[in-house]
């Protein structure tokens, strides 16, 4: 289970942020990261882990308590952006976006906090001046983890929102991603605003037509 060890590391800092994204293999919606930060003796459930790994209910009741409990800031990147910068740079923009807002909740500058990124990559901007990446994160720091399972939870219901304006693709259940009644809603209905039209399936699609 994820721990505390990483955070402690840097205790040097006024504060460890935990920075996570979701969403960057589906076909549509925005990719959504979540900056966050677990407060000197903060009690959280010890059931929080890789939001992957928790199940829908979980992940909901988990999340209403970190957001109660933790300070956190969500940063987006719509599909049209990323269709203009590739996933990888439109991940980054979404932890930059991310993180830049919770130092601004916190009043605090670059120098004073350190950041975890989930992953193998830092963002290339001055936010993530300081700053350690840990491939696969949310399973080793409990702050990346706590950031996966608000984002998953805020991304998950924002694609349920969305499927009741468009109903054909099922995103209420696949969140995006390209499983067969999302592949059979785009033969029928074709592609939408919020479909990523630089990935290979709905360009594929739109060339077709």
């Amino acid at each position: 289970m994820p721990d505390l060890s990483y955070e402690q590391k840097h205790n040097n800092y006024k504060y460890v942020i935990g920075v996570d994204e979701v969403g960057r293999g589906p076909w549509a919606g925005p990719v959504v990261a979540c900056a966050c930060v677990i407060l000197k003796g903060t009690e959280l459930p010890d059931t929080i882990t890789d939001s992957k790994k928790l199940t829908d209910k979980k992940r909901q009741v988990l999340s209403k308590i970190l957001i109660e409990k933790t300070p956190y800031c969500l940063g987006s990147v719509e599909a049209e952006q990323i269709d203009e910068l590739n996933i990888l740079q439109a991940t980054f923009v979404a932890m930059k976006k991310a993180v830049e807002g919770l130092a601004e909740k916190l009043g605090i500058s670059a120098d004073e906090y350190f950041v975890l990124v989930d992953g193998n990559k830092i963002p290339p901007f001055e936010a993530f001046k300081n700053a350690e990446s840990i491939v696969k994160g949310d399973s080793i720091s409990l702050t990346i983890a706590a950031g996966s399972i608000i984002a998953k939870v805020y991304r998950d219901n924002l694609m349920a929102e969305y499927a009741e304006q468009f109903p054909y693709y099922a995103w209420e259940r696949n969140a995006g991603y390209g499983t067969k009644a999302h592949q059979e809603g785009l033969k029928e209905h074709g592609v939408t605003h919020l479909h990523r039209k630089s990935f290979k399936p709905i360009a594929a699609l739109l060339n077709q037509n």
